[in-house]
């Protein structure tokens, strides 16, 4: 509070004085993420203290120097001693952090605003990366050209430009649509003390557009944690305001980021090169009717540090996906809540390998869905994604998905009927094979390559089981015969042969497979053992291996 507000005349006589002895000066408002605690940069607000009068209101005298064509002096005066901090903080070892300036639109048009500036920068050599210019939303409108022209030279300096008091004009998306701006700030005041209703609706869709233009948004003004709480629920993270803190003068605050862990903040999404940003959110774009219509089932999700949040989906997501989902249910749910532990982990994983390698990855997870319509239940999906875009340590996925819960369960239904059979044959002694008649190869069941030591295919069947000695010599000619019998067509051959060196008995049989010209294509053969039913049932092979000469070993392998 001033001792006393001094008239516009007294400030005007006082105002080469107040900047020669830095009576006008910054303090400083950190920048505090809020899911974090870190603190991402800070802005300078100017504060004018008079020796004999004290704090002046910024609301006295900055419409004051602006009347007067003054502002322009005291902006170039608060640059320059933000660049003196910044040097003083690099020389003396001090942790550094963006500072964000603000440019009004007296500095632009009756000025050299940009080039002055930057000439102090290089004064006091201070890297571009901790410079951050704030323009206001009101100071584009009636000069949309210039400002253009004006944030394309800051931008190929290298600064970076924030948008000041977004929401409070009346031309907000246009002006969100023409500057390329890379950071945007809210006031609290947009939501007029209230938190939701119509106000929070648009703040919710404020911040989802600047996701989508990969920008970052700081919350100003900000004084309760329910506030800063439900623009966290928001998906903004990044706050200013007396939450944390008031504006520090410049002791203060050195003794403030020596107290707070630091991290950068977001920069801008980054797309992979074969995608241009602009058309692929623009919702008349090609990109964007090949999304919708002409591709198959597609979601646009961000992963970041274990959470994910679902951006976008097509209508063919919707049905492949099932139990009726809408497009709202779908974004508005948290992602992680389809999946159990195990799931999230391979989805997890899949996403960590398509971020290493930039490559298109896969995998297949259950999901939990539940929809209002459908109640509950479990699908298998099967997801292909690929990193499109990234923005520090937050990354944009493109994802196809195809449900193949039925394949799936279809698939479990056989394994577990053939898990079955296998026991089955396990216990009852039965050895099974399959002969493709026209190149004479055999592939031996699980119980044939454990038991016999058999590869898992043989060449020029029988000739190898024969030299092994599984069917003995005095029915080597007779098993021969059979499969030219199989050649010529016959249909079905059983008989009961002693097999191996132990001439134990088995009912050895063959059931030919035709095709559609009634050509033998395939012979399915299998032995079971013989059991006496009035003794003890006879030894089975026992994993009796049986080596095949090494000759067959070779052609096997081939």
């Amino acid at each position: 509070m001033p001792n006393r507000r001094m008239s516009e005349k007294e400030l005007l006589d006082s105002l080469d004085t107040a900047l020669r002895d830095n009576h006008i000066y910054p303090c400083y408002q950190p920048q505090i993420n809020h899911s974090t605690g870190r603190m991402v940069g800070a802005e300078a607000l100017m504060r004018w203290k008079n020796p004999e009068y004290g704090m002046q209101y910024p609301s006295d005298f900055i419409p004051l120097l602006e009347k007067n064509d003054q502002l322009y002096r005291a902006d170039v005066h608060i640059f320059e001693t933000v660049c003196v901090f910044l040097r003083k903080c690099m020389d003396e070892g001090l942790p550094l952090m963006p500072i964000s300036v603000n440019m009004s639109r007296y500095d632009i048009y009756k000025h050299e605003y940009v080039d002055e500036i930057e000439s102090l920068r290089v004064k006091y050599a201070v890297p571009v990366k901790y410079l951050h210019i704030e323009v206001t939303e009101s100071a584009a409108i009636g000069g949309m050209e210039l400002m253009k022209d004006v944030i394309m030279r800051l931008h190929k300096h290298g600064y970076l430009v924030e948008m000041d008091d977004f929401g409070s004009g009346y031309s907000s998306l246009n002006i969100l649509k023409d500057l390329n701006v890379d950071v945007i700030k809210l006031d609290m005041k947009f939501l007029s003390g209230d938190i939701g209703g119509r106000g929070g609706i648009i703040l919710n869709s404020i911040v989802q557009m600047a996701k989508w233009l990969g920008t970052p948004v700081i919350t100003e003004g900000v004084e309760t944690m329910e506030q800063a709480e439900y623009m966290k629920s928001l998906g903004c993270n990044y706050i200013q305001g007396y939450l944390y803190s008031k504006p520090l003068e410049e002791k203060a605050f050195i003794e403030k980021i020596g107290q707070i862990e630091h991290e950068a903040m977001s920069p801008a999404m980054e797309f992979i090169k074969t995608v241009d940003a602009g058309k692929f959110w623009d919702p008349t774009s090609m990109e964007t009717l090949i999304f919708s219509n002409l591709v198959g089932a597609a979601a646009i999700f961000t992963y970041r540090n274990g959470e994910m949040e679902t951006l976008r989906v097509n209508k063919k997501y919707l049905r492949e996906i099932g139990m009726n989902m809408t497009e709202k249910e779908t974004l508005t749910i948290r992602p992680w809540d389809h999946f159990d532990e195990k799931s999230r982990q391979i989805f997890e994983d899949t996403i960590r390998r398509a971020i290493e390698s930039g490559e298109e990855e896969s995998c297949e997870t259950w999901r939990n869905i539940c929809s209002k319509s459908c109640g509950n239940d479990k699908v298998c999906i099967y997801t292909e994604m690929r990193v499109i875009g990234s923005a520090g340590d937050q990354h944009l996925i493109y994802a196809m998905v195809h449900n193949i819960t039925n394949e799936k369960k279809l698939f479990d239904e056989v394994f577990n009927s053939e898990r079955r059979f296998r026991f089955a044959s396990e216990q009852a002694n039965v050895y099974a094979w399959e002969y493709t008649v026209a190149t004479k190869q055999m592939r031996p069941c699980f119980r044939c390559m454990r038991d016999l030591n058999l590869p898992p295919l043989l060449e020029n069947y029988p000739e190898p089981a024969i030299e092994a000695g599984i069917f003995p010599p005095d029915y080597a000619d007779m098993y021969r015969d059979w499969h030219r019998k199989i050649a010529a067509g016959v249909p079905h051959l059983e008989a009961v042969i002693p097999l191996t060196v132990g001439r134990i008995p088995f009912i050895v049989r063959y059931t030919t497979e035709f095709d559609e010209n009634g050509h033998p294509l395939k012979a399915y053969g299998s032995a079971t053992l013989v059991v006496d039913k009035e003794s003890a049932p006879k030894p089975a092979l026992g994993r009796r291996h049986v080596r095949l000469p090494a000759r067959l070993r070779k052609n096997c392998a081939k």
